[in-house]
């Protein structure tokens, strides 16, 4: 019963925290529309995914804790996941700077960031999955 009550409101946290977010950015993108400055949009629409994603695994990497045991870093997952996923995520970033970048030119036709919302979720929560306890039992590719 206890863990059911620890993810129900662990969930509705991340639910207020993400309804939050969504009602900020449209602040900040009707600001950004009147005002010509992308960058606060940009960098908010870049990072809060991440968050998101992070917000996601947190609750079973708490429940992971509690056992106390040795931790590692995945880094083969941490690499072949987390970095092109990070990269998809910074593109609003990368492209405003004005950076030649393989998928830049499709984010600015596309106008909007649920590409780089969904690659950045996966960054987050990726991030936290790359932490394993040492003593769990895992499939190892020889």
């Amino acid at each position: 019963m206890k863990r059911f009550l620890f993810i129900f409101f662990s969930t509705v946290v991340i639910g207020i925290i993400f309804y939050l977010g969504m009602n900020y950015q449209v602040r900040l993108r009707e600001k950004s529309a009147i005002t010509f400055n992308l960058m606060p949009f940009l960098i908010f629409a870049s990072i809060f995914p991440i968050f998101i994603g992070l917000l996601l695994r947190l609750p079973k990497l708490i429940i992971e804790i509690k056992d106390k045991k040795q931790w590692s870093f995945d880094w083969i997952k941490a690499i072949t996941v987390g970095i092109p996923s990070l990269f998809i995520a910074m593109i609003p970033l990368l492209a405003f700077y004005g950076t030649n970048l393989l998928f830049h030119k499709a984010y600015l036709l596309l106008g909007n960031t649920t590409f780089t919302s969904i690659a950045g979720v996966v960054f987050g929560y990726v991030l936290l999955d790359s932490l394993k306890n040492n003593n769990s039992s895992t499939n190892k590719v020889s």
